[in-house]
């Protein structure tokens, strides 16, 4: 009897057609799969049933190696090519990924460490009331309506953010429903003072909201993302030196304020700056705007000496005052004669530079102090950087004033700044401070190199023999110009308001390309008298100059303008105009 299969055949399996929409890769992957799972087909055919257990046994083992592989390749390379950990790196999810601050020597200003944000989810906490006192005693800087506010609302939110690890431990310990922590990078500064005040502060959200942390936002946030610390031009020992100096010289002159600068002339670098004391506002290094007085005249000689207005050997007539209409310009202690070109520096002789000023006309000296940066705000990478008050007409009358530092109000900065430009053969450079420097930016010419070289001369006779003489420190073979002017109070100059200012550089001899440095020291409203800055702000300087010297590899060594004075020095000291 012949037995008929009704059943309908069975017709070969269709392999599926990976290749139109995957990689070779996957479809070798995806047939292997297809045959893997059609062993057992072909083993019953072949009458051996047996192998299908074998066959889902290796296939439940191949893909455990697959996954187990993928992940342990995932993690390796996260293990090795991650961005550098800790702080200002993408260590954790809520890093602000701010970079360290440091000075020029690496030494830290600012840092981020990390603290956590205690949020809870109220929909997850089973009992609220407990859940509310045991956090309380956990923490008990936590605020109480907040924490109650959300225990008992809706929705998930932050309790308090800046929790210490020992704090976020506490709680973590309860064992708690619905809370969980994640964490924030905080900003600290290890310094006090005024470099605190100079670099700012970062806001919780890791912006910069003041100072340096503002000015390079940009660029310390792509630092820290890229793992790297940002490098200021300051020099932490620098600034050491210069804080305490300033306050030291405060308390002595019982000033209502006192500010500083140390810069490299030959980079712009600004090595270190300050202000005191402490709690005053702002930074007024660049942001406060003086009359600055016969440090001006370094400026009105050297401009004289550049355009050919004067040499060394000119002779100025000082015999008498000089008239400009009714107004009477004199010397504040007059010599009565006629002074070389060096004599109405060393004399800082109001008559002197107002004949130089008025002989060049408006013209020239306007080009001259905007070439030294007194017409526009410095650019400097401070925010607060205020402009200048500015002449309102180029008159005779004015141009005397200018000549002498009255007439145009400039910040320390600008000064220091313009200083710099002497000292480096004649370059503006802006200060800066990045370490290196500003980038992207060329320097311009101010005056020769010639000028340049003469006036350090001058500088530093006029430590030697003139005003600046309490400035000395010994074999730094420092120069300078001391400056003096009384504030305008009321529509009138009152002598019982003055600032008195010293502007140096050390070492002032050398070719053009010496390494040369630059100091500043402006004392606001001294009590103690005399008020001038040979006697308040020189002094300072001198002692700042023989702290930093060792740090910056200045070497000590004996001057030979001075050992050929000998003991004919004969010094013309304070003898700044009061410009009334």
């Amino acid at each position: 009897m012949t037995i008929h299969d009704h059943r309908a055949p069975t017709r070969p399996a269709s392999r599926p057609d990976l290749g139109a929409v995957v990689s070779p890769g996957l479809r070798w992957v995806g047939s292997l799969v297809w045959w893997i799972e059609h062993a057992f087909e072909r083993a019953r055919a072949d009458g051996r049933p047996e192998e299908d257990t074998r066959v889902r046994i290796v296939l439940l083992l191949g893909v455990f190696c697959l996954v187990f592989s993928v992940l342990a390749v995932g993690a390796a390379r996260a293990a090795l090519f991650a961005p550098k950990g800790g702080v200002g790196s993408a260590s954790h999810p809520g890093a602000l990924l701010r970079a360290d601050l440091t000075d020029r020597n690496g030494a830290l200003m600012a840092t981020n460490i990390t603290h956590y944000g205690l949020y809870i989810d109220p929909s997850e906490v089973w009992d609220r009331r407990a859940a509310f006192d045991q956090i309380r005693r956990a923490l008990p800087r936590a605020d109480a309506v907040k924490l109650r506010r959300v225990i008992f609302g809706e929705r998930r939110l932050i309790v308090l953010g800046g929790l210490t690890p020992a704090e976020r431990a506490a709680v973590h310990d309860l064992a708690l429903g619905g809370v969980t922590f994640e964490p924030e990078d905080k900003r600290v500064y290890p310094l006090t003072g005024g470099a605190a005040r100079l670099i700012g502060a970062a806001d919780s959200g890791g912006v910069g909201i003041s100072g340096l942390e503002l000015s390079f936002n940009d660029a310390i946030r792509a630092a820290g993302q890229s793992g790297e610390d940002f490098p200021l031009s300051i020099d932490q020992r620098i600034q050491a030196v210069l804080e305490t100096e300033l306050a030291a010289a405060g308390r002595e002159q019982q000033a209502k304020g006192v500010i500083g600068v140390v810069a490299d002339a030959r980079t712009g670098e600004i090595l270190g700056m300050a202000s005191w004391p402490y709690d005053r506002p702002g930074n007024p290094a660049v942001s406060a705007r003086y009359e600055m007085g016969s440090v001006f005249k370094t400026f009105t000689v050297a401009a004289a000496l550049d355009t050919g207005q004067a040499d060394m050997n000119t002779m100025l007539d000082a015999s008498s005052a000089f008239m400009i209409g009714n107004r009477k310009i004199a010397d504040f202690h007059a010599t009565n004669r006629v002074l070389s070109l060096e004599e109405v520096y060393l004399h800082s002789s109001n008559i002197g530079t107002t004949r130089l000023a008025v002989g060049m006309g408006g013209d020239v000296m306007r080009d001259y102090l905007t070439r030294f940066g007194f017409m526009e705000a410095a650019p400097v990478e401070l925010k607060e950087s205020a402009t200048p008050i500015r002449p309102r007409d180029w008159s005779d009358s004015t141009l005397a004033s200018l000549s002498f530092g009255y007439g145009v109000s400039v910040t320390p900065i600008q000064m220091a700044s313009a200083m710099v430009a002497l000292a480096n053969g004649g370059r503006y450079i802006p200060l800066s401070f990045r370490r290196g420097g500003q980038t992207g930016y060329q320097p311009r010419t101010v005056v020769s190199a010639e000028t340049s070289l003469s006036m350090l001369e001058l500088m530093r006779r006029n430590v030697v023999a003139g005003s600046g003489g309490r400035a000395e420190a010994a074999g730094l073979r420092l120069g300078g110009k001391t400056g003096s002017a009384n504030k305008l109070v009321n529509g009138r100059y009152d002598p019982t308001h003055a600032v008195g200012t010293f502007a140096a550089v050390f070492p002032a001899d050398g070719p053009v390309g010496t390494q040369r440095y630059v100091i500043l020291v402006l004392v606001d409203e001294p009590g103690a008298y005399p008020r001038t800055g040979g006697f308040v702000a020189a002094p300072a300087v001198g002692r700042i100059a023989d702290r930093i010297a060792p740090f910056l590899g200045v070497q000590r060594r004996a001057d030979p303008y001075r050992t050929a004075l000998g003991e004919k020095v004969v010094r013309f000291e304070d003898v700044e105009g009061d410009g009334r």
